[in-house]
């Protein structure tokens, strides 16, 4: 029996194999790199003087002598502590409350039945095509008269209803949680809001971790909403402190001093995502399969 053709086959599949697998990795490496290059340049560029930032702008090199000094400078020029203060208020505030009202209303679309709940469900997804610049006028308008401009209100409490895509998210999530285990609490005389704290929290934890941890990175890096409603100095994200660093040293064409201010600012978001990067891609991968 000729098993040539047999071993030709596998050769062919396994060099196709070879070259998917190589072509994956070559474009996961130049995606790297390119998202690296970026963060690099701001590294090295916040260690150099004013002159030499201007004379290399585009060089990716160690600069001679460091100025390690531009992290002390620029702290002290400008009350940083409290921009971190005030943007992890915010940013905690709203994605530990808001996690509890997105879990909840994804429970409620999962497990629950009531009238009207997919054509409910499909005009919330329908809320995310509708772009912010839409309605940043009205709200604003709305914030004005109320009397929360210079106030973190329009940044929290919108939040504290909930997420639309975590809402997405868990209820693809919850989905796949037997609703046996539901109807066995309630048999045995559970209340929903019980069996929602006891069964399904527990069990959605990991996704509901995940998505809290995107939406935290998200609140903290926001710029554009504190901008629009915060103009005391004392209340702003370090977002917006910066920004407000930029509109003074860019006149002194003191770059550095703006660059060193943005590596600060990335270094809590970076930590976060290096702390949970497992829980991160685990949830993703498990929503996925379900």
């Amino acid at each position: 029996m000729n098993n040539a053709p047999m071993k030709e086959s596998y050769g062919s599949i396994r060099k196709a194999r070879f070259l998917g697998n190589f072509t994956v990795y070559l474009i996961l490496i130049l995606g790297s790199f390119l998202m690296l290059v970026p963060l690099w340049w701001m590294l090295i560029s916040s260690l150099k003087t004013p002159n030499q930032f201007l004379m290399s702008q585009l060089s990716l090199g160690m600069p001679e002598n460091p100025q390690w000094n531009n992290f002390i400078r620029v702290w002290d020029m400008k009350p940083l502590l409290k921009g971190f203060r005030n943007s992890a208020f915010i940013s905690i505030t709203v994605v530990v409350f808001g996690s509890l009202s997105s879990a909840l209303a994804a429970f409620s679309f999962s497990k629950l039945r009531f009238p009207g709940k997919d054509k409910l469900f499909m005009a919330l997804l329908g809320t995310m095509m509708i772009p912010f610049a839409i309605i940043m006028i009205p709200q604003f308008i709305i914030y004005s008269r109320v009397g929360w401009l210079d106030t973190w209100y329009p940044l929290i409490v919108p939040g504290l209803l909930g997420n639309v895509a975590m809402i997405f998210f868990l209820r693809q999530y919850m989905s796949g949680i037997p609703t046996s285990m539901i109807e066995s609490a309630r048999i045995d005389g559970a209340s929903f809001f019980r069996i929602f704290w006891q069964i399904m929290l527990p069990n959605a934890m990991p996704a509901v971790s995940a998505q809290a941890i995107l939406w935290f990175m998200g609140a903290w890096n926001d710029y554009f909403a504190p901008s629009i409603y915060i103009n005391d100095e004392a209340k702003m994200p370090i977002q917006v402190m910066i920004q407000s660093l930029n509109s003074y040293y860019a006149i002194q064409t003191d770059y550095p001093a703006i660059l060193a201010a943005s590596v600060l600012a990335l270094l809590p978001v970076l930590i976060v995502f290096m702390i949970f990067q497992k829980q991160i891609i685990s949830s993703v991968a498990m929503t996925g399969l379900k």
